[in-house]
């Protein structure tokens, strides 16, 4: 009984770093790996709740990368960021203290909406992309464009903290449609507010009881490695198929769980 116990432990572990894997993979090229990670974990037998946490903690990692290999580009966004992060910090807790202080049950009757909705932002993200394209160098007015800009992405922040899949696309669109600056000084905005969401979100996370830590640490290996992975075979596979792959499978899981 002892052996058959460690032996579905284990089987468990390595479900979860495929998972992990897998999602590092994904977010390197077309970005939707929550979509894979977090539906493993609830289907190896981690209750809903602790498996967005584990699963936060798990991908974080493949942030931190994504920032670092745009360090260059901070420079010219540092009183920017100085503006935002606060407001995406406060987000991401708020988010975070959402889903730990909400019950398992409700939790679980918005898990199928919440991977819809990723998977309706991820199939948009091309049509955002084009449409922030030609918008790009209107002018804006400043004092309604930074009132809006907080607003949405404390309200972004708040959804990145409590679930937090197709958070990028998300700020893309309200990060584009406030600002005129082209899509590359976009892009550094949007790593540093999704690092910073999922960061301050972690952090809160670290002093709950939710944290299954073990999986935790098989996970931040497999991001790294799925997230190398995808570096080295970006410009092999289209992402645009990849991401449409994404979709479907969210949708299909979405379908799982409603029909669950």
């Amino acid at each position: 009984m002892e052996f058959e116990t460690l032996l579905l432990e284990f089987s468990s572990l390595i479900f979860a770093f495929l998972a992990a894997l897998a999602a590092g993979f994904v977010n390197a090229i077309a970005g939707g790996g929550t979509l894979i990670s977090f539906p493993v974990l609830t289907f190896i037998g981690l209750p809903p709740v602790i498996a967005n946490v584990t699963n936060t903690l798990g991908l974080l990692p493949g942030y931190l990368g994504g920032v670092f290999s745009q360090r260059h580009h901070f420079k010219e966004q540092r009183q920017r960021l100085w503006k935002i992060l606060p407001v995406s910090i406060a987000g991401g807790v708020g988010g975070g203290l959402l889903l730990l202080n909400n019950s398992e049950s409700s939790f679980r009757t918005l898990i199928p909406y919440l991977i819809l909705l990723a998977a309706l932002l991820l199939a948009v993200q091309t049509p955002v992309k084009k449409m922030l394209e030609k918008r790009r160098g209107k002018s804006y007015s400043k004092k309604a464009a930074n009132v809006w800009l907080f607003v949405f992405v404390f309200l972004a922040a708040v959804y990145g903290g409590y679930f937090g899949a197709g958070l990028g696309v998300m700020l893309m669109a309200i990060l584009g449609l406030a600002m005129s600056d082209s899509l590359t000084k976009l892009n550094v905005l949007k790593q540093a507010i999704s690092l910073s969401v999922n960061l301050s979100a972690a952090i809160y996370f670290i002093f709950s009881a939710q944290v299954q830590w073990l999986f935790v640490i098989i996970m931040m290996v497999g991001a790294v490695s799925g997230g190398l992975l995808g570096g080295k075979l970006a410009d092999k596979i289209r992402p645009e198929i990849l991401r449409w792959v994404i979709v479907v499978i969210g949708v299909a899981v979405a379908v799982v769980y409603f029909v669950k």
